[in-house]
């Protein structure tokens, strides 16, 4: 429930629908499960990024999707990535962007048995010469 954008009915919804983490192999399988990765259509190795699919669970995507909206409309203080987004794109295609980083974030947390802290910086894998 630290997450901004995650209350008690979207972190108790997450878990239930997680049920055990090592369903999904990684936070964008969990989100495309979710409906809230682009659907994509090509032919001919072109590949087009259509809007977001319809297909998942419609209940834990729409609190997503509203918690998602509700801190880019409250929040006093927006990091510089999310304004930078909100100026190139419309609000709507903004609020799908932060909710499909909200649960591959809920995912993160459970696969890692972590608390959310929203000062963490990973750190960078260190290399074996």
């Amino acid at each position: 429930m630290g997450i901004p954008g995650v209350g008690l009915l979207s972190a108790t919804a997450a878990v239930a629908t997680i049920g055990d983490v090592r369903m999904f192999r990684s936070a964008r399988e969990f989100a495309a499960y979710l409906g809230l990765v682009p659907r994509q259509s090509g032919t001919g190795g072109r590949v087009k990024l259509l809007g977001i699919s319809k297909h998942g669970d419609v209940y834990m995507r729409t609190l997503l999707i509203h918690g998602a909206r509700s801190v880019l409309t409250c929040s006093r203080h927006l990091s510089e990535t999310l304004q930078r987004l909100l100026a190139r794109r419309p609000f709507n295609v903004a609020v799908v962007a932060l909710a499909n980083k909200i649960a591959r974030t809920i995912w993160a947390l459970l696969a890692h048995y972590r608390v959310y802290d929203s000062g963490y910086v990973a750190r960078a894998a260190q290399r074996f010469n």
